[in-house]
This record gives C-alpha cells, sequence and structure tokens, in this order.
C-alpha cells in the first residue's frame, strides 16, 4: 500500500510517501537537475560525511506519482519523529547551529538553502540532522538568502524568548507551527535585547522591517546582496544563536533522584534492578519513558540495545538529559520536552502535518514509573482513563504503583480534597486489567510501592 505522508504535501520538488512499511522520497521533475546538482557539487557527501543531512540510496521502485516523478530515493529512518516544540532549548540551539553550518557548507559548494524550517531537523543517533534533501538548490550570486525570514522564527525568535523572558514561550511554536512571528517576538523581549547585536538586527530591526516592507519580500534588501555579505550573515546568525544557551534552573523533576526524598538507597537500587531485569528479558527496540525525570531509567533500556523517547514535562530536566547525550555522544536516548497530560495533538492541514504522541507509536514497552499518581491525583485523570491510554502506546508496560499512604501521593493529597475513592490498589489492576494482562507484580524494597509488568491484550 502506497501513502503520501502528510507533512509534505507543500513541496512542489517532491514529497515523501511509504510502501509496505519503509519510507521513500519521490523527487519531481521540476526539481530534477536542482536535485542532481546537490550530488556532482560535491555538497551531498560533504553534509553527510559531517552527520548534517540524512543520507539515502537510489530506490529502484515504482514511483508514487509516476507522472510527475524523476527518480524515488530511500532515505536512512528516523528513529522517532519529533517537532521544535517537544526540544528542551538546547535542542532547538543545537539544530539551529547544524542548519547554519549547513548553510556554510553548501555555499562553499555552490548551493544554498531555500528553506530553514526547523522541521527539515531531526535528532537522529543523538544529534541534529537534515532530513529535507530537496531543501538545497544553486545558489544565485547577489541574491539575498530566501530562508533568512524563516530561520528566524524558527530557530532565533523561540531561543531568544526562552533565553531572555520565559522558558515556557518555547511553547508557542506549538500554536506558531510556521514560526513565531517576529514582531510578537519584538513585542515580548525585554528592551534591553535591542541593545545585543544580533537580536537588534535579526529580530528588532527585521521586524520593523517587515512591517515597512510587509509585501517586498522578506530577506535582507540592497541593490546587490555578496558572497561577502552572504557569509557576514551566516556568521551574525551563528554567533546570535550561541550567545542563546539557557541555563536551566534547579527544578523537583530535575533532581527528582538525586534528592531521595520520594526512595531510600535500597528501593531505587531495587527498582534498578527489576527494570534492568524485565529489559533484558523483554529486549524491546523501541521504549518509551513516560515521565523519564533527566533519563536514569531510559539509559536503562538503552543499555539493552533500544532506542528511547524519553519524555518528561520539566523542561530544566529534559535540557539536562539533552547536556548528558550530547557530551557523552549518546546514540540512543532522544529527551522530549512533553506534557503528558497534554500531549502533543494532530496538527496542521487538516490535522494531518505534525502527527499526535499517540500517532507515533505504539512502542514495543513503555515505562510509566512514578507516574500514575501524578496523572491520577494531580491532574484528575481516572485511572480508566490512563490505562485506556496506555494501551494506545505500547505492547508491554512497566509500570509503578503508588497508593495513598505513601509520603508523594499525601503531599499531592496535601492542598486538596481525597475524591478519588477509586485510587486503590485494586481499582488499579481493574482498570488496568482491561488492557493489560499482568505478568509480573513486585514489591520495591524499602517502599510501599509496587512494580507491575504487564502485557497488552489482543484487540478485539
Amino acid at each position: 500500500m502506497t501513502q503520501r505522508v502528510a507533512g509534505s504535501f507543500r513541496d512542489p520538488a517532491g514529497f515523501v510517501f511509504t510502501r509496505d512499511g519503509v519510507l521513500y522520497r519521490q523527487v519531481n521533475r521540476t526539481f530534477a537537475e536542482t536535485f542532481a546538482q546537490l550530488s556532482s557539487s560535491g555538497l551531498y557527501d560533504a553534509l553527510v560525511e559531517q552527520g548534517l543531512l540524512i543520507p539515502h540510496a537510489t530506490a529502484d521502485v515504482e514511483p508514487a506519482e509516476p507522472a510527475t516523478a524523476a527518480t524515488v530515493i530511500r532515505p536512512e529512518p528516523v528513529d522517532f519523529v519529533s517537532y521544535p516544540f517537544e526540544w528542551a532549548p538546547g535542542q532547538l540551539r543545537a539544530a539551529a547551529l547544524a542548519t547554519l553550518e549547513a548553510q556554510r557548507i553548501a555555499m562553499d559548494h555552490g548551493m544554498t538553502l531555500r528553506d530553514a524550517t526547523a522541521y527539515n531537523v531531526q535528532f537522529h543517533r543523538g544529534r541534529p540532522v537534515l532530513i529535507d534533501t530537496l531543501s538545497f538548490e544553486p545558489l544565485v550570486e547577489g541574491r539575498p538568502w530566501v530562508a533568512y525570514r524563516q530561520f528566524c522564527e524558527h530557530f532565533l525568535a523561540p531561543l531568544a524568548l526562552m533565553h531572555h523572558v520565559d522558558v515556557r514561550l518555547g511553547q508557542l511554536q506549538r500554536a506558531h507551527l510556521d514560526g513565531i512571528p517576529l514582531d510578537l517576538a519584538a513585542g515580548i523581549l525585554p528592551a534591553r535585547t535591542r541593545m545585543r547585536a544580533g537580536l537588534a538586527i535579526h529580530i528588532h530591526a527585521h521586524a520593523g522591517s517587515q512591517r515597512r516592507h510587509a509585501d517586498a519580500g522578506d530577506a535582507p534588501k540592497g541593490r546587490s546582496f555578496s558572497m561577502q555579505s552572504f557569509q557576514g550573515l551566516i556568521e551574525s546568525l551563528t554567533t546570535a544563536v550561541r550567545k542563546l544557551e539557557w541555563s536551566p534552573p534547579p527544578s523537583a523533576w530535575r533532581d527528582y533522584y538525586a534528592a531521595r526524598e520520594s526512595y531510600s538507597d535500597q528501593s531505587l537500587e531495587h527498582k534498578e534492578v527489576l527494570v534492568d531485569k524485565v529489559l533484558a528479558e523483554l529486549t524491546p527496540q523501541r521504549v518509551w519513558d513516560l515521565g523519564a525525570n533527566t533519563g536514569h531509567f531510559s539509559r536503562i533500556a538503552a543499555r539493552h540495545g533500544a532506542q528511547v523517547a524519553s519524555l518528561e514535562m520539566d523542561p530544566s530536566a529534559v535540557e539536562l538529559s539533552w547536556r548528558q547525550v550530547a557530551e557523552d555522544g549518546e546514540t540512543a536516548v532522544l529527551p522530549l520536552w512533553v506534557d503528558l497530560a497534554n500531549p502533543t495533538p494532530s496538527q496542521g492541514w487538516a490535522h494531518g502535518e505534525r502527527m499526535s504522541l499517540t500517532a507515533r507509536g505504539p512502542a514495543d514497552a513503555a515505562l510509566a514509573l512514578a507516574l500514575v499518581h501524578h496523572l491520577a491525583i494531580g491532574g484528575n485523570v481516572p485511572l480508566p482513563a490512563v490505562a485506556e491510554w496506555f494501551a494506545q502506546l505500547c505492547e508491554h508496560l512497566i509500570v509503578e504503583w503508588i497508593p495513598k499512604d505513601d509520603p508523594m501521593v499525601q503531599r499531592l493529597l496535601a492542598s486538596r480534597e481525597d475524591v478519588f475513592a477509586d485510587y486503590t490498589q485494586e481499582g488499579f489492576e481493574s482498570a488496568f486489567g482491561e488492557h493489560f494482562s499482568v505478568e509480573r507484580r513486585e514489591p520495591l524494597q524499602g517502599s510501599v510501592r509496587l512494580l507491575y509488568v504487564m502485557r497488552r491484550r489482543a484487540r478485539t
């Protein structure tokens, strides 16, 4: 069965499609000459060698639309598709720098990026990589960078807002899929940013230029945009991005295990042993760590050969986890900023361009450690609803049950009326038993908590 991927329908140069579970990209005839120059110029080899462009091979298959096709390529698949509003500030910064470096290398080969959307970047084997092979075109001497505005809206504006105002403003990217408008960013940023050369030029002055010349295009204007000016623009943007390094403040979740408020050394060590043993037996290829904190248990899963999506609502924790990925050269853990009580929905044109979190599953296994009480009591989500959604996310589930007499649940109940009559071990087992069979139940030593290993029931 052939199916076009909704996220690539806007590009007249070609599109992505799947057939029998394999991902392909059709290159249209109108773009064939430009696509050929990507290889003949040496740019493709240079970018792949630097890990900046996803590699591909020519595919001897029937095109999805033969009437318009020049060729079909088969890109190397990415393990987990993520979106810019799911990235920690450090990840967005790394993606921005990768885009600028790809542009710099492209200029050395007589080519340029014709777009610079953050959605053209994915995190693959621990690093940002461009995935749109059709984003490059020949460089025309004197022509401004057509992707300048897009780069500023997709990368520089959200980075500046997160760095100078509040990290939560990064979530504006979820509402503005085409990038945060520069006039909006300029209006939110504090006045002192007008004194910072990079932001003064690329956000404040750029926004002012847009207002004055709303119909005159989106790139720097001038009778001639020399190669030296182009190189200076890329260097200026690189400097501006490098300065926007967010410092994650202390938080309950980034210091969750170090603080030892929820676990004694004994119970944490026993939990590690149990999770490690179960993962060794299951040998899952894809694991989702739901409520991962800084990814302690994500890395246990990675040691067993799994590719791990490490999902956490606290940006400080996600940032620290990403820094560990970058510093240690990890290739199997992908930290993501996701609020499981309000997960990523299907978005974009006809609700199809950007996939919901659920649509990107199911995983072979999911970890839900010290999470259910936050959803059920902190988020007022009934246990049957939690169980039903988890069953959509994974085949196997390693889930921790934390009863009401646990100190952390008591803390949640301290400031609210206890209206959670069904929040009992019996209620938990009944709710999850509708969707999963319990394969193992283990008490955690030194605590009142239980660790369950479950398998999703066959759907009828």
